[in-house]
């Protein structure tokens, strides 16, 4: 048998490995097992090696290096086995330690890690006490998926709001998608989406940890007429809406018509819902927040206090404050139909898009310091 130093005499070998060290004059880790392998092999005294470097996928010389190795063996080493070096034990025993990487290659946890991350830091540069807790497990309602209604959404996410019901019976138009950043020329296609299926799947490929639901559904509004056909389906949509305000903790009112706030006004007063009205009007906007229902000072608002006269109604709140008004305190009478008959002129409601977006963030901001006030 001829060894490897008789076959090579007269021969310089260089044994080359791959070195993921960056330190410039030290080789890598994988040298050490090379040198046991050459020795344990070939039984060599004296080792020439080469530590093969890359640079961005690319050979770089100038970081590879090129050194010689005196092995000094042990007689008899073959048969001991060595101490184990770098083995961190795993409770105390010296057995492999398991890590998920799961969190660090999932898209879907990667954006609501980076998401919490940026609240967290919005919390430490500005607003020590923001409660993100409670501001994802709050449940906002919002009744309009339009200009108002897309703005919101977003914003509300953008404050760590998980949960969202949206609430339309529209449909996609052409000319939404450059106002309404939801929608695409796509959902515009065959007639149009309807608005609130559509916003709730731009949301969830925005977001995808966002709880997003959207309910087609007609609101019932003063001022246009039913025929008797449709009584039953309008109390029905009657109930159902009563039912969603109900699940939520927070309304926003964000139709595009006032007699469409009408009923929305009234069940949100009735539940004590935190509620915000966002309205553009033709150069100008509105962002206000509902005052308690008339019923916020008692105890139970339940059936003792529906059977009550308005002769018990009081101004005031449980402190003995004035309470706060709604969108139509200031009106003599109740809305009424303001979409028929319109020119062309009065059917162009936005003439400044720009607005959408600040009557929105208004909205959302003013909501989270509702959350955050001691009173509510």
């Amino acid at each position: 048998m001829v060894t490897l130093s008789e076959e090579m005499e007269g021969f310089e070998i260089l044994f080359g490995f791959y070195d993921p060290c960056h330190l410039p004059n030290n080789p890598g880790w994988p040298l050490r097992n090379l040198l046991a392998l050459i020795s344990a092999r070939w039984n060599l005294k004296s080792v020439q090696f080469f530590c093969y470097r890359e640079n961005r996928g690319f050979a770089d010389m100038s970081l590879s290096l090129v050194g010689e190795a005196l092995l000094t063996v042990p007689q008899g080493w073959k048969d001991v086995v060595p101490n184990a070096v770098g083995w961190e034990l795993n409770k105390g025993r010296k057995v492999p330690r398991c890590i998920s990487l799961a969190q660090s290659m999932d898209p879907t946890r990667l954006a609501v890690s980076a998401a919490d991350l940026n609240l967290k830091l919005m919390r430490w540069r500005a607003l020590p006490s923001l409660d993100l807790s409670a501001l994802s497990s709050l449940k906002c309602l919002l009744l309009g998926a339009g200009t108002l209604g897309c703005q919101v959404a977003r914003m509300l996410m953008a404050w760590g709001v998980r949960k969202i019901t949206l609430v339309d019976n529209g449909r996609v138009a052409m000319s939404n998608p450059l106002r309404q950043s939801l929608y695409t020329l796509d959902n515009c296609l065959n007639g149009g989406e309807f608005k609130a299926t559509a916003a709730v799947e731009s949301l969830k490929r925005i977001f995808p940890a966002v709880e997003a639901e959207g309910i087609v559904m007609a609101i019932p509004m003063p001022g246009h007429p039913v025929n008797s056909q449709e009584q039953e389906n309008v109390l029905d949509d009657c109930r159902r809406l009563r039912d969603l305000i109900d699940a939520h903790d927070a309304v926003f009112l964000l139709t595009d018509t006032r007699e469409s706030r009408w009923l929305p006004t009234l069940l949100c007063a009735n539940a004590i819902k935190i509620t915000m009205t966002a309205a553009l009007g033709f150069e100008s906007f509105l962002v206000m927040r509902h005052g308690a229902g008339p019923f916020s000072s008692a105890c139970d608002s339940s059936a003792e206090t529906a059977s009550s006269s308005s002769a018990d109604l009081s101004v005031n709140d449980a402190n003995g404050k004035h309470r706060l008004g709604c969108y139509f305190c200031n009106d003599v009478v109740a809305p009424t139909d303001s979409t028929s008959n319109r020119t062309l002129d009065q059917q162009c409601t936005v003439t400044r898009p720009g607005l959408a977006p600040i009557a929105s963030a208004l909205a959302v901001e003013l909501l989270v310091g509702i959350l955050h006030h001691p009173q509510g």
